[in-house]
């Protein structure tokens, strides 16, 4: 496992990322299969994976849970735990803290963040009190490094890299975001500040794994050892700035492609970036709406739509035209419909892609 040094210690390159953990799909609320869960971390473990991101509201709070249970069979210093404060889901960051220690059966926390720091909440986070709060139990021990996870404009990425505070910063980063957004610009914007940056969304929540055929083709024909989600992670990893690449890994066959790719120390040519350049080129033709199905926007729904879904079949729509997209759009399990949508706006306002969802689910429900 390729290592890089941070400061006094040496961090993992790949980070086992635990939004996406393996779940009991049938059962309700779809809680974590600690079993097949538990199989991925120990391999994790065993290959030199030594960053284990979190948060707060991932799998409902329960991800915390599941760390605090199945890391405390390894030595507390054998790993570092990471994890986030979300303004959005509980504004009380004493008590918070606090809970998430017991969630994860710890006396400290690694890195921690302030959690998803977008234009709409920014304020927020800055007038409560945290960061002045969290950097009391830096000196305490309690927090080792600090730092946030963003999603917002660069204008409020100069607000908070100039408070001079921050160990680290996270970012969604991968190659299509660094061609078509704002990912260049806000990587830039941290280098400058020599800050080392913890990546998200390299695979964008999985959709980069699998581009479509002629994308993965190209690919393909370059390195045909390679499969095409280690493209991405190769690209991010050649990044000089990057310290940890996240992965929200699932299956037990991710990991194990996961480790083999940061095994290889293989730093991408000029060639081959032009390569996956040209792929993301091809590719954006699927991306109507850049949804990585975070799910953010399902935990406040009130009417319970399974919006990430939904929105996987408007692409297709966009794409392909309306040809069976009524029947794909009624075989989604959600108790919700895009019919139910009542224009709420919470799905918005937790949209680290700032997708206007009600008029998405505006434009199925006339279908």
């Amino acid at each position: 496992m390729e290592k890089k040094d941070f400061k006094n210690l040496q961090l993992s390159r790949l980070g086992m990322g635990n939004m996406r953990l393996p779940v009991h799909a049938d059962q309700e609320g779809t809680p974590i299969d600690y079993e097949k869960a538990e199989e991925i971390i120990d391999y994790a473990m065993a290959h030199g994976v030594n960053y284990y991101d979190s948060a707060y509201v991932y799998h409902h709070g329960e991800s915390e849970v599941f760390l605090g249970n199945v890391m405390k069979k390894y030595p507390r210093d054998s790993y570092y735990l990471a994890t986030k404060f979300n303004i959005g889901a509980n504004p009380d960051y004493k008590a918070v803290f606090e809970e998430q220690l017991k969630r994860l059966q710890t006396d400290y926390i690694d890195f921690y963040l302030l959690h998803a720091i977008q234009v709409n909440n920014y304020q927020k986070y800055i007038d409560s009190g945290c960061i002045d709060y969290f950097n009391e139990l830096k000196k305490e021990g309690k927090i080792k490094y600090l730092g946030f996870s963003f999603h917002g404009t660069p204008e409020v990425l100069d607000t908070f890299l100039e408070m001079d505070v921050w160990d680290f910063v996270q970012i969604q980063c991968n190659y299509y975001d660094w061609c078509y957004s704002r990912t260049k610009i806000e990587y830039e914007k941290i280098a400058a500040k020599r800050l080392p940056i913890v990546v998200m969304e390299t695979v964008r929540g999985g959709r980069m794994a699998d581009l479509g055929p002629e994308e993965n083709a190209l690919l393909m024909e370059a390195r045909p050892e390679w499969s095409v989600a280690s493209w991405a992670l190769h690209y991010v990893k050649s990044l000089p700035q990057v310290q940890v690449v996240l992965s929200g890994m699932s299956t037990l066959d991710q990991i194990v492609d996961n480790v083999n790719t940061f095994s290889d120390g293989v730093t991408l040519s000029e060639e081959e970036i032009k390569t996956v350049y040209k792929a993301a080129a091809l590719y954006r033709k699927y991306l109507t709406v850049p949804c990585t199905a975070c799910r953010y926007c399902c935990d406040g729904c009130p009417m319970k739509i399974e919006i990430p879904q939904f929105i996987s079949i408007y692409n297709e729509m966009k794409l392909q035209g309306r040809g069976g997209i009524r029947q794909k759009l009624e075989k989604v399990e959600s108790v919700g419909k895009p019919a139910d949508c009542i224009g709420c706006g919470a799905c918005t306002g937790h949209c680290p892609q700032d997708i206007d969802v009600p008029k998405i689910m505006k434009e199925l429900a006339a279908l």
